[in-house]
């Protein structure tokens, strides 16, 4: 484990760090599947104010 040991003798730990790596955009396939859910979200919450307002 890492730490340092500042004055007075108290130790100071420190995380391990994970390792960094660059996000990669999404692939065409990807992203019609992003579409393809967010239009499901948007019509369910549509279908839920529908309810809500059938009920009410």
């Amino acid at each position: 484990m890492r730490y340092t040991t500042e004055e007075g003798g108290r130790l100071n730990n420190f995380a391990i760090e994970p390792k960094m790596y660059q996000a990669e955009p999404p692939s065409a396939n990807q992203k019609k599947v992003y579409i393809v859910l967010g239009l499901a979200a948007a019509a369910l919450v549509s279908g839920l104010i529908a309810v809500a307002y059938t009920v009410s």
